[in-house]
């Protein structure tokens, strides 16, 4: 059996936290999506399929994976939608054997997936290579409605969506029996401990709570969680990641590998290798990877009025239908000591902001500054800084991901020049 999991024309949608990545990559709960839909075809040959300029970084990262091509004599393909949540009844109703007629399964006249033979096959072979697919690529096919699909749309779904998913992942992924094999020091608490996992090589200090009488928690390899830190679950903290002392880290919150985290946070995703590491408050907020929050700095998560929250999304102002979300912000972006965010700001990658004020709602990528003003963060100077910190974390910034980042500093110019920051500039 061959799937491949797809991008589709609403992949814009998710920008900026998929500028850098597809969109099958964010995660939500402890798995990405991605790792969502393979673990329901453990057997199954994978296949993906991303938008052209990602797929080189895409291809250096999964070697052994086809990426925008369909491998020779392959005669069935199962294409499933990348913004899908999967959920058994999903898989079911998908299946696992091709139903002997080519079908799409859509809801709201979305494709969710598809099962693709010969001609249709042949064609979609095609169009993989330089393009992103749309509704029309399955036309004509038998149809059939899959009205329980949860497809994410906004990066505050992935967000509202997450204290589900980190009960449903952790019950997975412990199958039913978490178990204690890290160190717990004396002094600490484990509340409703029959539902934490602590992970070989993890370390629990004197006066830690972890407290999982609402929801699991699931500490990973190696994670330091320093004196006097709370936790409540659900939750999730990464592998090599610290929680720092006193740190307060309420429901709903994932926090990825390798970060360092300290202040409040509450209903929150940390994506991987980024830093929150002191005081100062983050709710219902998205950090991408290689991101750092100064000392002190606070994103709003509730609007004065308590009314519905609105952002700016793919060049529209979207009411996201909800009175909280907070910060989300893209890979790369960093924002100096005591910054303040406005309810519903989204930052987008490579951008530097530090200054007294808060910063616009929407920062459009590779801008440096603040409230006074922004000038074009240099390309050459984020590789650079790139570079830097990601050698901090031994790991080491490849040819093809310095092509991206140039790459996206193109495809950006247009949404600086329309906030008044003209490219050329220091």
């Amino acid at each position: 059996m061959h799937i491949c999991i797809f991008e589709d024309e609403y992949c814009t949608k998710l920008l900026p936290l998929a500028h850098l990545r597809p969109v099958f990559e964010l995660r939500c709960g402890i798995t990405t999506l991605r790792e969502k839909i393979t673990r329901s075809y453990l057997e199954a040959e994978l296949i993906l399929h991303v938008r052209d300029y990602l797929s080189k970084v895409v291809q250096e990262k999964k070697p052994d994976i086809s990426v925008n091509d369909i491998p020779v004599g392959v005669k069935e393909v199962l294409f499933i939608n990348g913004r899908l949540l999967m959920s058994d009844k999903v898989r079911k109703n998908i299946g696992d054997k091709y139903p002997g007629k080519d079908t799409v399964y859509r809801k709201n006249k979305v494709p969710v997936a598809a099962w693709l033979s010969n001609e249709h096959l042949e064609w979609m072979n095609a169009f993989l290579k330089n393009h992103v697919l749309v509704s029309g690529c399955f036309e004509p096919m038998e149809v059939e409605e899959l009205s329980d699909a949860d497809l994410i749309t906004f990066p505050w779904e992935l967000i509202h969506q997450n204290g589900t998913q980190l009960v449903s992942d952790f019950n997975i992924i412990t199958e039913g029996n978490p178990r204690v094999l890290g160190d717990v020091y004396e002094g600490a608490h484990l509340l409703n401990p029959s539902q934490i996992h602590i992970a070989a090589g993890a370390k629990i200090k004197p006066g830690v709570v972890l407290d999982a009488e609402e929801g699991p928690i699931y500490i990973s390899k190696d994670v330091n969680i320093m004196p006097n830190a709370v936790i409540q679950g659900p939750a999730f903290i990464g592998e090599n990641s610290v929680v720092k002392i006193s740190s307060k880290i309420y429901e709903n919150t994932t926090i990825g590998e390798t970060c360092k985290v300290g202040g409040e946070v509450e209903e929150s995703i940390i994506h991987a290798y980024s830093n929150k590491q002191h005081e100062g408050f983050i709710g219902h907020s998205y950090l991408g990877e290689w991101v750092n929050i100064g000392a002190d700095s606070n994103s709003s998560d509730l609007k004065n009025d308590y009314g519905n929250v609105k952002v700016y999304n793919d060049g529209a102002v979207v009411d996201t239908g909800s009175q909280f979300v907070g910060l989300l912000m893209g890979d790369h972006s960093k924002c100096g000591i005591n910054s303040m965010f406005n309810t519903g700001t989204i930052v987008s990658v490579f951008c530097n902001l530090f200054g007294a004020g808060t910063p616009p709602k929407y920062v459009p990528a590779f801008a440096w500054g603040g409230a006074d003003g922004f000038v074009p963060y240099r390309i050459e100077k984020a590789i650079e800084v790139a570079q830097k910190v990601m050698s901090r974390r031994k790991v080491q910034l490849s040819g093809a991901e310095m092509d991206l980042f140039k790459k996206v500093f193109t495809m950006t110019m247009e949404e600086r020049s329309a906030g008044g920051i003209k490219d050329g500039g220091d």
